[in-house]
């Protein structure tokens, strides 16, 4: 397709097809006895519990141009748990970091700290801010809860893609897993 007709087109980037997967796996560790601080929060010889729930999957929408055009959305991601400690939050893709539309891909951006996107690429921040950094293979920490979070704590995810018109139209999609862990110390 030439550029000129890319131009009408709605791209549609994937991130909703990015199927966030909640976490994978989702493990509670009991505190060996002695350990922690008695009572609080939680009755003596009760369980802890630890949960993790998103707003589903991601769409960003975006009208390419010839100099790229960036597209946003959020996702929250809320952890719910009676441990008095805290729990710890990763990101980190299922497998592939790259965005696919069949053969066409659209890379992980390769900021490893936050900053401008590349045209062409996608990443994350959890600040709101208009800096990303790429999704890794590998867990990233993106938050540290501190204390118990009955009601739950949500954190923003906010995902961005800068595409031009040298991308065919299509709908381009990732995985993304939230993995949340319990805190013991």
């Amino acid at each position: 397709m030439n550029a000129n007709r890319l131009r009408g087109l709605r791209l549609l980037i994937g991130l909703a097809s990015l199927w966030i997967t909640v976490g994978l796996p989702v493990m509670v560790w009991a505190q060996p006895f002695g350990t922690g601080k008695f009572g609080a929060n939680v009755p003596y010889g009760a369980a802890t519990s630890l949960s993790i729930s998103t707003g589903g999957n991601v769409l960003i929408q975006v009208t390419p141009t010839d100099s790229g055009t960036l597209g946003t959305a959020n996702n929250a991601v809320t952890v719910t748990s009676t441990d008095v400690v805290g729990y710890k939050l990763y990101i980190r893709s299922l497998s592939s970091t790259d965005m696919a539309n069949g053969a066409f891909t659209i890379p992980a951006s390769a900021n490893g700290l936050p900053a401008s996107l590349a045209t062409n690429t996608w990443g994350y921040n959890t600040d709101a801010g208009a800096n990303y950094v790429g999704i890794t293979a590998s867990d990233v920490l993106i938050k540290n809860g501190i204390g118990p979070f009955s009601s739950g704590d949500t954190t923003t995810v906010t995902y961005g893609v800068k595409v031009d018109n040298s991308k065919p139209a299509g709908n381009y999609t990732s995985t993304v897993v939230y993995t949340a862990v319990p805190q013991t110390e």
